[in-house]
C-alpha cells in the first residue's frame, strides 16, 4: 500500500512550497488508495515552536488535506532515535568522534589549500579509545567504495559516488540526533514508500539511502520537485508573494482555489487549468511533474480565485467573505439579502475581500468623490431624474419593471441611457463602476433609493 509523508518543521509558517509538497503526496496517497501521514520535524530545538506548530497545523486544516495518521512530532521519539544509533554503534556501522571545532576547522582549511572539497576525512573511524572529557558526536560509517544510485520518480536515474560523501553526524555532542538520521528511522518505521519533496533535499537523499541500507531497512521511492521561483526566476521569497499560506486566507482567497492554482506549479494534466480536488486525485501522477522550475504568479493565482468566486454558491460566498464584512456596514436585518447582493457582484471581483468591499453601497450610502458629482450631476440631467424619482413611487419594484421605465424616461427627455445611468449609479451608490443599474436599485430597495435620490437632487446643481 502506497503510503507517503509532508514532514515540516516548525521553524515559520506553512508557506507556498510546503504546501504544494502536502498537497502533492496527499494526491498520490488518495490516487493509490493509501495513507497520507503529517510529521513535524521539531528537533531544531532553537528555531522550533509551539506557534509554528499551531501554523502548520491552522494551515492544513484551511487547505482541508487531511491526514490520516499524526502528527507524529520528532521530539516524542528519542528514545528510538538512540535505539538505532546504539545499534548502528554496535553493529559497525558507527563511531564516536571527538574532534574539536578548532581541527575540524583546520583540517577543511588544509584541504581548501590543496584545492580539495572540505569535508570529514574519517580520521577517527579506527579510533577504540575515548577521549577524556570529551564529549563526542557519533557519525555514521559511510562506504567508501561504490555509488547510490536513486531512480528518482521525477529526474529520473541520479548517481552520487560514495567518495563524495564524508562521515555523516547522526548525533551531537549531548545525544540529540540529527535531521538526517530522525528522517530516516521515521521513514522506516512508518513504512513510507514514496518521499516526495523539493529538490532542495536531493543531496540529503544518498547519505540517507546508505543509512537505510546499513539498517536492512527497505528502500522508498524517491520524487524530488523543483522547486517554485518567482516570476523573475529567482528563489520564490516574500517579494514575490512567498507568505504564509494562511495570509492568503486572511486576504480573501478560498482554499481550493489556492490548492487548484499550487497543483499547476510543475505539474499539469493536458490543458486543464479548473478542476475539483477529486479531478486532481483521479488525474494525478508523478509522470507529469516537470523537470523544471515553476514560477508563481500572482496575477493568475487572483484569476483562478475569481473562477472559483464566479462558480460558488453565493449562501457559501456570504459564510466565507462574513469575515470581511464590517457589522457597522452590513445592516443584512433591514438591507438586501447578501447572497442575492454577492450573486449579482461575483462576476466582477478576484477575493473576498473584494466581494464584501464591493457590496457595502447596498447597506449604507456612499458619498461619490466631488468630481465625480460635478462631471455627472449635470444641470441638463436633473429634469430627467426628477421625473424618475415620481415614476419611482409606484412603479412595481423588480429589474423588469425598472429597465423599461428608464429607457422610458431617457426616450421622453431625448437622453440616452449613460446619461441617464450615470448620474443616477452616482447618487445611489457612489461608484461608476457596478453592476447595471436596474439590477442594483432592486436589490437596494425602493425607500433606500429614493432617499438617496431625493438627497442629491436637494443639493443639485442649478
Amino acid at each position: 500500500m502506497v503510503r507517503t509523508r509532508f514532514a515540516p518543521s516548525p521553524t515559520g509558517y506553512l508557506h507556498i512550497g510546503g504546501a504544494r509538497t502536502a498537497l502533492f503526496s496527499w494526491a498520490y496517497a488518495k490516487k493509490h488508495g493509501g495513507t497520507f501521514i503529517l510529521r513535524v520535524e521539531d528537533t531544531d530545538l532553537e528555531r522550533s515552536s509551539p506557534e509554528s506548530v499551531q501554523a502548520i497545523l491552522d494551515g492544513m486544516a484551511w487547505l482541508n488535506l487531511d491526514y490520516d495518521e499524526g502528527p507524529f512530532f520528532q521530539m516524542q521519539r528519542m528514545p528510538r532515535y538512540k535505539q538505532v544509533i546504539q545499534q548502528l554503534l554496535d553493529e559497525g556501522h558507527a563511531y564516536h568522534c571527538y574532534c574539536s571545532r578548532d581541527e575540524l576547522e583546520a583540517m577543511r582549511e588544509a584541504q581548501r589549500a590543496k584545492g580539495e572539497k572540505p569535508r570529514y576525512d574519517g580520521r577517527c573511524r579506527q579510533r577504540t579509545t575515548s577521549v577524556h572529557g570529551v564529549s563526542p558526536v557519533v557519525r555514521f560509517k559511510n562506504p567508501t567504495e561504490g555509488a547510490v544510485v536513486i531512480d528518482d520518480l521525477v529526474k529520473g536515474r541520479v548517481v552520487v559516488s560514495n567518495t563524495e560523501l564524508d562521515d555523516l553526524i547522526i548525533a551531537r555532542t549531548d545525544g540529540t540526533p540529527t535531521y538526517n538520521f530522525c528522517v530516516v528511522v521515521d521513514d522506516w518505521d512508518m513504512s513510507i514508500t514514496h518521499v516526495i519533496r523539493g529538490d532542495d533535499h536531493l543531496n540529503n537523499t544518498p547519505r540517507q539511502i546508505n543509512i537505510l541500507k546499513a539498517l536492512g531497512a527497505p528502500l522508498p521511492q524517491y520524487a524530488h520537485v523543483p522547486m517554485i521561483l518567482g516570476h523573475d526566476g529567482e528563489r520564490l521569497s516574500k517579494r514575490h508573494g512567498a507568505v504564509s499560506v494562511m495570509q492568503y486566507s486572511e486576504d480573501g482567497y478560498l482554499p481550493e482555489a489556492l490548492l487548484n492554482y499550487l497543483s499547476r506549479l510543475g505539474w499539469s494534466h493536458g490543458d486543464e487549468e479548473i478542476y475539483s480536488l477529486d479531478q486532481l486525485v483521479q488525474w494525478f501522477d508523478l509522470e507529469s511533474i516537470s523537470k523544471s522550475p515553476a514560477k508563481f504568479d500572482p496575477e493568475k493565482l487572483s484569476w483562478v480565485n475569481q473562477q472559483y468566486i464566479k462558480a460558488a454558491d453565493n449562501a457559501r460566498l456570504v459564510e466565507l467573505a462574513r469575515p470581511f464584512m464590517a457589522q457597522d456596514c452590513f445592516d443584512t436585518v433591514h438591507g438586501p439579502n447578501p447572497a442575492e447582493v454577492f450573486g449579482l457582484l461575483k462576476e466582477r471581483v478576484s477575493t473576498l475581500e473584494e466581494l464584501a468591499d464591493a457590496a457595502v453601497y447596498f447597506y449604507r450610502p456612499l458619498e461619490a468623490h466631488e468630481d465625480l458629482k460635478k462631471q455627472h450631476l449635470t444641470a441638463a440631467v436633473k429634469p430627467a431624474l426628477e421625473a424618475l424619482v415620481l415614476r419611482l413611487a409606484d412603479v412595481e419594484w423588480k429589474k423588469e419593471t425598472l429597465n423599461p421605465l428608464l429607457k422610458e424616461i431617457c426616450a421622453a427627455h431625448s437622453l440616452k441611457m449613460p446619461q441617464v445611468a450615470m448620474p443616477l449609479r452616482v447618487m445611489i451608490t457612489g461608484e461608476t463602476q457596478t453592476p447595471s443599474i436596474d439590477a442594483v436599485m432592486a436589490l437596494i430597495g425602493r425607500d433606500a433609493v429614493l432617499a438617496r435620490i431625493r438627497d442629491h437632487l436637494t443639493r443639485y446643481p442649478e
